[in-house]
């Protein structure tokens, strides 16, 4: 028993010791050692108070007698007695502090609410009914429903104590079969019942502020049904609830317990009246046939507190007619947005990255790239970011050894970025940052990673004086064993600088190699918790983080002259669940898509009804260091937090202009926006009411593209894309994410209904946050639109003979097709759709490379072709207006496109006889055989061309197969004709 508490002891020393480390070596110790002292306060506080009362509620049940008085049988058990008296220590003691542990410990748990109460701000926003700020509801009602929840434990307690203590000295006996209490026992009764109705008083008049709180089935906060029959109800009911109290004080004096009965008895009476039977018939009889003119002033402050809670209070909304009527020339002034438009698909491309740029099989990209943008020869230019990080699992078994994983293998290194619109004539990557060493346009920066979303769980770095390196920085043939050696320099952990540090850290982390390993130095660090979220999470527990941390290479500093860092960016938010008459979300549903599983929620609540991107976190990926930036500092709940924690969180001003040019509005966020706007764009409450012009965001398309052209059965929604576009009231093209709205309920009509952008580029490199940044900008169509949506436009591009002919035969030929993101682009007075369209082995050595291009604008000619620039040829009759640039490389003149076969543009020339005609179809059959036949070539002299990593016979192949397509199209299209 020594030994296995000592085990324990030590257990809970090492995580306690190694925790307030970590927390000491990010200079956030103040979050360590006040989450542990109030979580221990608030506990031991609970822990004493349920005791206390407990112990004293028992105890006031013994009468003053000596104890051979107690052990003469009267009502009670004189051997229950004779135990408690003969072991004073267990009833006095270890029961209590038991029961005080079992239910007052859990307070431990409430340290946010009670601190944030203390250091509460307020909104300078009051509620529409009591008149009351915000900031009540978010930080004092909290706190006075856990008190009265807490006082109501111990009541709880406190009369099952008083229940057994009486019961064993004799207060309670029965006599003829009626219960009899003693004079104590009634007394003590009474005052509980009296605080037990005090308590009942102050949950009835909290009932009144958390009807504003309360979810109806239309909308959220209080009704009319609510204020004017629930709330007096509520008020009546605390006033006899008070009342009661005062009956239990005269039964306990007087004995006269039939009148608190028939106070309890008609309290229950009335509440059910009050509560139940009244606003029943004030609803049906009165709300119901009458609903839109009485809940209307309660729905608008439905509305009017949900746009604020979720800062959509300043939308500016635009009639959009979207013209769908391709013309020539349409696209001229739109050139800024069709020269960026994004064909790299950032959850497609990861496997090419790797197959391209991996380097070595202990290196790996995510699967899910990020979209950035950086300025390059002096243009902004739209990209796709990828982080060379370790892959542990790359190494084969042998390799895997302690040695190995924790202190060779300790890094990633350097990124991988390509162009967005650009790609290279087999259509691969365009990348401007590539290679070990990194070289490209980005210039000097710090490229190993050892702080990733894909890091080992810790690394020992660092080696011990006048010794030669053994981690693994990067592979070089000239070097020795072809492996370029390097010592960690950097301050990213905990020293392990001595054996008590070794043996706290082994026990941590159950390793006994950690202790006795030669290379634990005392010049070692220990590297761990190393994924950017939850360093983040850890520092700031308050916090809800974004689901996703983006990579940027930036200049902290501002300083030219020192290297550049890699980073990890980190959308944070502080949120509430208590602001009222706001409609309540739940974050993982909001912002679960088909490339996303939904935001982290670390520290802070799924449900919510008040959310603000307050915080920038920045997680520096060679030193592990986390910087928190105040982006909102008008928000109530940060300034709370700020107040708990100073000195945490830094000004947005200290940010670095490089820094501030990669911020973005954050992706989570926006997905909850869209979908409280899929009802809250409808702002009038009596339109709110009837629901009719309610939205849905839009399922994903290309889920199920590649088995059927026609339906769509899933249930995953499409989610938005980073694009750099001009929203119609913008006087310049802005990067921004995007996302479209089709028509709400169970209808299967995929039109376009809406448009949302938020302009997401913070700020250039003058350091200024841009006072555009964060502008939610949505466009309505017409009610009667027939404009597609993104459902519509996939299906019209699947079901286009010409490109259902072409990708079934490259489906056919040993090669996998995939659909990329459906874009939508507001542009040309209308709405034009973007699809690249991927094609890759179907075995052996894969990795996806866009080949085609589709679009379409509106509803007319569908575009299709290796190039963009020759795609919005076709959809706009031979002129798009605004040639796509850099948006695509032209993979050469000889290169066949197959031309669109909308009926208003394909031609079919009738032979003149019968017999032309037959001569004519056999004539293009056997055409079209042998188109087929060279395509069938082609594809496996492409495929193996890739399984040899010969690209210039890859571009060759690829040629023919597209020339063999073009042919075997027009041939089909004689035929068809014919």
């Amino acid at each position: 028993m020594v030994l296995a508490a000592l085990l324990i002891g030590l257990t809970i020393l090492s995580s306690v010791w190694t925790d307030a480390r970590w927390y000491s070596q990010l200079d956030a110790a103040q979050v360590f050692w006040k989450q542990w002292g109030w979580s221990l306060l608030l506990g031991v506080v609970g822990t004493l108070l349920v005791g206390i009362v407990t112990y004293v509620s028992f105890r006031v049940a013994k009468p003053r007698e000596s104890i051979e008085d107690l052990a003469t049988p009267r009502g009670g058990s004189s051997q229950y007695r004779r135990q408690v008296e003969n072991h004073p220590w267990i009833s006095r003691l270890l029961v209590p502090l038991f029961i005080g542990f079992i239910f007052g410990a859990p307070m431990a748990g409430e340290w946010r609410t009670y601190l944030t109460w203390l250091n509460r701000t307020a909104f300078g926003t009051t509620d529409a009914e009591f008149g009351k700020d915000v900031g009540f509801y978010v930080f004092t009602l909290p706190v006075l429903h856990s008190v009265l929840s807490f006082i109501l434990t111990l009541l709880v307690l406190g009369a099952i104590a008083a229940v057994v203590g009486h019961y064993v000295y004799g207060g309670i006996d029965s006599e003829n079969g009626k219960i009899r209490l003693t004079k104590r026992a009634q007394v003590h009764f009474g005052v509980l019942g009296a605080v037990a109705s005090i308590v009942v008083a102050g949950y009835f008049w909290l009932g009144r502020y958390d009807m504003l709180l309360a979810d109806n089935s239309k909308f959220a906060g209080a009704s009319f049904t609510d204020i004017n029959a629930s709330l007096p109800g509520r008020t009546v009911l605390a006033i006899a609830a008070l009342l009661v109290a005062v009956l239990f004080v005269v039964a306990a004096i007087k004995g006269l317990w039939k009148l608190a009965v028939t106070g309890i008895s008609v309290g229950l009476v009335a509440s059910l009246v009050v509560l139940w039977a009244y606003p029943a018939l004030v609803q049906n009889f009165r709300v119901t046939p009458n609903a839109v003119e009485m809940e209307s002033p309660y729905i608008q402050r439905n509305i009017d507190a949900t746009l604020t809670a979720y800062g959509l209070d300043d939308v500016e909304t635009k009639n959009y007619t979207a013209d769908a009527s391709a013309e020539a020339g349409l696209l001229r002034e739109d050139a800024d947005t069709t020269t960026q438009i994004r064909l790299l698909d950032p959850t497609i491309v990861s496997p090419t990255f790797n197959q391209l740029q991996q380097n070595r099989q202990y290196y790996a990209f995510s699967d899910d790239l990020s979209v950035d943008r950086y300025t390059i020869d002096d243009s902004q230019r739209d990209t796709v970011l990828a982080v060379r990080e370790l892959n542990l699992d790359g190494l084969d078994s042998a390799q895997r050894t302690w040695v190995n994983d924790h202190t060779v293998y300790t890094h990633g290194y350097g990124i991988a970025a390509a162009y967005g619109n650009t790609t290279t004539a087999n259509g691969a990557p365009s990348f401007f940052q590539r290679d070990i060493p990194s070289v490209g346009s980005l210039g000097d920066y710090e490229p190993r990673v050892y702080f990733g979303e894909n890091s080992p769980d810790y690394s020992i770095v660092g080696a011990a004086a006048g010794t030669d390196p053994w981690e693994i920085d990067f592979p070089d043939d000239s070097a020795d064993n072809g492996q370029v050696l390097t010592t960690y320099s950097g301050d990213g952990g905990p020293q392990l600088s001595n054996w008590w540090e070794k043996l706290m850290f082994a026990i941590k982390f159950r390793s006994t190699d950690m202790f006795f390993s030669d290379r634990v130095t005392s010049n070692s660090q220990i590297l761990y918790d190393r994924d950017p979220s939850e360093r983040v999470a850890k520092v700031a527990p308050y916090l809800t983080l974004d689901s996703k941390a983006y990579p940027a290479v930036v200049d902290m500093d501002g300083d030219s002259s020192t290297p550049k860092r890699l980073v990890w960016i980190i959308d944070a938010y502080t949120t509430s669940n208590s602001y009222p008459y706001s409609a309540r979300t739940s974050l993982s549903s909001a912002t679960e898509d088909a490339q996303s599983t939904g935001v982290s929620i670390y520290g802070g609540e799924d449900e919510v009804n008040y959310v603000r991107n307050s915080v920038k976190a920045v997680v520096d990926a060679y030193d592990g260091s986390v910087t928190l930036y105040e982006w909102d500092d008008s928000d109530p709940v940060l300034q709370a937090w700020e107040n708990i924690f100073p000195g945490m969180i830094t000004p947005v001003s200290e940010m670095s202009g490089d820094l501030l040019s990669h911020v973005r509005y954050p992706e989570d966020l926006f997905k909850v926006q869209r979908t409280l706007l899929t009802k809250y764009h409808v702002t009038d409450a009596a339109s709110f009411y009837s629901g009719g012009d309610f939205w849905n965001v839009p399922n994903e398309p290309t889920e199920t593209s590649t088995t059927t052209a026609t339906s769509s059965t899933t249930t995953e929604l499409q989610p938005p894309y980073y694009l750099t576009i001009q929203m119609p009231t913008q006087d310049s093209a802005q990067f921004s994410l995007t996302t479209s709205f089709v028509p709400g309920g169970t209808t299967k009509r995929n039109v376009m209904t809406g448009f949302l952008a938020v302009d997401s580029n913070a700020g250039d490199t003058a350091g200024e946050v841009r006072d555009g940044y964060g502008k939610l900008r949505l466009l309505e169509l017409p009610r009667d639109s027939t404009v597609p949506g993104p459902g519509q436009a996939q299906n019209n591009f699947l079901t286009d003979s010409s490109v259902s002919q072409t990708l079934n035969l490259l489906r056919q030929g040993g090669t996998t097709v995939e659909m990329g993101n459906l874009l939508s682009l507001p542009v040309g007075g209308g709405l034009l759709y973007v699809q690249p369209v991927y094609v890759s082995a179907s075995s052996g050595t894969t990795y996806p490379l866009v080949q085609y291009v589709l679009t379409a604008f509106g509803d007319g000619n569908i575009g299709f072709a290796p190039t963009l620039d020759e795609a919005l040829d076709q959809t706009f009759g031979g002129d798009s207006g605004a040639s796509a640039g850099d948006a695509s490389v032209d993979k050469g003149d000889s290169t066949p496109t197959a031309e669109p076969t909308d009926d208003a543009t394909a031609t079919a020339t009738p032979s003149p006889s019968e017999s032309a005609t037959s001569d004519s179809t056999a004539s293009a059959q056997v055409r079209l055989d042998q188109a087929l036949s060279d395509a069938q070539d082609a594809l496996n002299a492409a495929n193996d061309a890739m399984a040899n990593s010969d690209w210039t016979a890859y571009g060759q192949a690829q040629d023919a197969l597209q020339a063999a397509i073009a042919d075997a199209v027009a041939a089909q299209q004689e035929i068809d004709g014919n």
